[in-house]
């Protein structure tokens, strides 16, 4: 587990790995144009945002409260290669509190540092993954709030399989199952939405 950003820039200097799941399913397509997939990129899931708090009851919330000044420290993932992270800004951006907030933000390496960050109170709320905030461990320490699609762009999610692993068998067996009706419901169990679901608001 890691930032996509990061792992797609290992991946293009040959670091061996066998599958790349990404959260921004423009990096692996990017790696799939310079020739460093077997086939195509396949779309996943299309993620979503949540403002999770374990000291606020977050699901009263909107992106809009957290220019409130209550919020002190704000988790997010890093935008320059998280995807929930560029995400997150793009929200607080279309909320217009970008301005009252930008201070106040402390950024994980990827979102679920992020989320630790709230988890552990180094930060009053944050704004994660819905896969994040649905889990047994949150869900029982914090409530959430799902962050409108409509303030970000699209978290389309793809994978590919890394060249190196053209004669891996297991990898195309795995890579087979994630294109599976079982494997749709784990998603969709988890706060995903499926690929070839319409976006939802």
């Amino acid at each position: 587990y890691g930032s996509s950003g990061k792992f797609h820039a290992q991946i293009r200097n040959g670091a061996p790995f066998d599958l790349f799941f990404s959260a921004d399913i423009a990096l692996p397509r990017d790696l799939a144009e310079a020739g460093l997939s077997v086939g195509p990129v396949r779309p996943y899931a299309r993620g979503r945002l949540a403002l999770w708090s374990a000291t606020r009851d977050a699901s009263r919330l909107a992106v809009a409260d957290l220019a409130r000044p209550e919020f002190r420290r704000i988790a997010v993932a890093n935008p320059r290669h998280a995807p929930y992270g560029a995400r997150a800004v793009e929200a607080l951006q279309a909320a217009q509190v970008w301005p009252a907030v930008e201070g106040r933000l402390v950024y994980g390496e990827n979102v679920a540092q992020a989320a630790q960050f709230v988890q552990t109170g180094n930060a009053d709320i944050g704004i994660i993954a819905l896969s994040l905030a649905v889990t047994p461990e949150f869900a029982a320490k914090g409530r959430h709030a799902l962050v409108p699609a409509s303030l970000h762009q699209s978290l389309d999610q793809g994978f590919i399989i890394v060249r190196r692993a053209a004669d891996n068998a297991l990898a195309r067996r795995f890579a087979e199952h994630f294109a599976s009706p079982a494997a749709g419901a784990i998603l969709a169990r988890h706060g995903f939405e499926l690929p070839d679901a319409p976006p939802a608001r």
